[in-house]
């Protein structure tokens, strides 16, 4: 009496083993496939445009009252020892409310004050406003009025880019626009959600 697995594997004792080679021949090259295929498909999805980042992540803060931003921030300019770390949820309110990416304000900040570290004796001025002789009222007062500005006096005037705004706001250098990307970049590598680049 034969054995079920006898039984099945019987028939295959008959197949010429060249037959088999190209069966797994052509097995292993299906797997491949496959596998190639499904490492494409995901390099397409990481490879999509994110054309508004911060909106998902909006949307789950009003859901749980975290905001990413926020915490990102606050975590990026602790390290730097920075006064303006505990501001973290003004720059990310300010910025929302002028349609500016988060990073944009303390990014100059980085690259006038040293994230404000280094300004005249309350002046609450890290972006070197007149040449760091402007006075601001507080912290929020600054962040909101540089927000503003950068907004109506830069963007909505025909400067939508770093390069752009650079000429206006610290002419003549040629490095602050790649000083503020740079920063921009330090404080979270997602991609800029809008045309600022």
């Amino acid at each position: 009496m034969t054995s079920a697995l006898e039984y099945i594997f019987e028939g295959y004792r008959k197949v010429p083993l060249f037959f088999l080679k190209e069966v797994m021949r052509k097995l292993y090259f299906c797997i491949l496939i496959i596998i190639s295929l499904t490492i494409l498909s995901v390099r397409d999805v990481y490879a999509q445009k994110i054309s508004d980042s911060s909106a998902t992540l909006r949307r789950s803060s009003e859901n749980t009252g975290f905001d990413y931003r926020v915490a990102n921030l606050r975590k990026f300019l602790t390290r730097y020892n920075s006064p303006l770390a505990e501001y973290a949820q003004d720059f990310v309110v300010y910025a929302d409310l002028n349609g500016l990416d988060y990073r944009l304000v303390p990014a100059i900040t980085g690259v006038e004050s040293t994230f404000g570290k280094f300004i005249p004796y309350n002046s609450y001025n890290a972006y070197g406003w007149a040449n760091g002789k402007y006075t601001f009222s507080s912290w929020n007062n600054s962040i909101e009025k540089v927000s503003e500005t950068l907004k109506t006096g830069y963007i909505q005037k025909g400067a939508p880019t770093i390069a752009k705004i650079a000429k206006r706001y610290a002419p003549p250098s040629t490095t602050w626009g790649g000083n503020v990307t740079y920063f921009i970049s330090k404080i979270d590598t997602l991609p800029l959600n809008f045309d600022i680049i």
